[in-house]
């Protein structure tokens, strides 16, 4: 068996690995065995680099030990089934540092109540991380209009639009090669030549 903890942070900003090291040591309450996986990435992702690999190389039995639930995940709800779902067909144990009940596991009655109470808890701390991401988005939305900030979105780079427009009157080259005798995208080329 190995624990396999994940830590995520949303951007190379912020501190992903903040909580390791407590972690690390928690983990050694369930076997010596231990990969880390630190992912600076979205938790509003359902495919992210690092989280993708630590699925790959899980093996049944293993545990999946996060800091909290909005650290695993910040997704809708069918992108949040569909991970639940990678997990168990893993075979994979979903342990939350900050949430005690998925720390044991116990058998019989008891073990099918708690594992139903786990579900639940785990489903109902994933909506509010959604939730509370979804309110933070929209906080920052309000607060840029009301200061007068208006995005004005990327500026044009009106040298390589105007050397597309040129190398395509020439009529020698395909899209795809002036897409890159000029270094943008073929989609570039052909908005640039559509708006004429």
């Amino acid at each position: 068996m190995t624990v396999r903890i994940y830590v995520r942070a949303s951007t190379k900003d912020q501190d992903a690995k903040r909580a390791l090291s407590d972690l690390i040591s928690f983990s050694k309450s369930y076997d010596d065995s231990y990969a880390q996986y630190i992912e600076h990435f979205s938790g509003t992702k359902l495919d992210r680099p690092l989280l993708t690999l630590l699925l790959n190389a899980a093996e049944e039995g293993d545990i999946l030990l996060v800091e909290s639930v909005d650290r695993l995940s910040r997704l809708s709800q069918d992108d949040f089934a569909i991970l639940k779902q990678r997990i168990k067909d893993k075979g994979l144990r979903l342990v939350v540092a900050d949430l005690p009940t998925t720390h044991t596991v116990s058998n019989g009655m008891t073990g099918e109540i708690l594992t139903v109470i786990n579900h639940m808890l785990i489903d109902l701390l994933a909506t509010m991380a959604k939730l509370d991401n979804d309110k933070r988005r929209e906080r920052i939305k309000q607060g840029l209009a009301n200061s007068g900030y208006k995005p004005t979105g990327k500026k044009a780079n009106i040298v390589k639009h105007n050397r597309i427009r040129e190398l395509d009157s020439q009529s020698n080259m395909t899209k795809e090669e002036i897409a890159k005798a000029v270094g943008v995208g073929v989609a570039t080329v052909y908005r640039v030549l559509k708006q004429g």
